[in-house]
């Protein structure tokens, strides 16, 4: 578990990043959605830009069996090196974003 906890505190700091700046421009704001019941994490950019709605999903990422799970990632971080970097393993992130036949040739997780 504790092991589990670490990883929650990981994504947490590293998405809480996204919205220490919100968009100048606008009305947007940029949430980060944190399930910490079901381990779904999210940074959503939400309101109004001119006319247009905007409602989108800049990064997702979930633990699925004891894994990171980098469901999408918009951003140009590399997240994944960023987790290494604190010291989780390349075999617990898994790119879902790739191909699952595809993952192999990755150094992470195929699953």
């Amino acid at each position: 578990m504790e092991k589990l906890d670490q990883y929650r505190q990981f994504i947490q700091d590293l998405l809480s990043r996204y919205t220490l700046q919100q968009p100048s421009h606008g009305q947007t704001e940029i949430q980060a959605v944190f399930d910490t019941t079901r381990d779904h994490y999210q940074i959503m950019h939400v309101g109004w830009h001119g006319k247009r709605w905007v409602h989108s999903c800049t990064v997702h990422v979930d633990i699925k069996d004891e894994k990171i799970w980098i469901q999408w990632n918009g951003t140009e971080d590399d997240l994944a090196q960023e987790l290494v970097q604190l010291g989780v393993p390349k075999t617990d992130i898994v790119i879902g974003f790739h191909a699952p036949e595809l993952r192999k040739y990755t150094e992470y997780a195929v699953s």
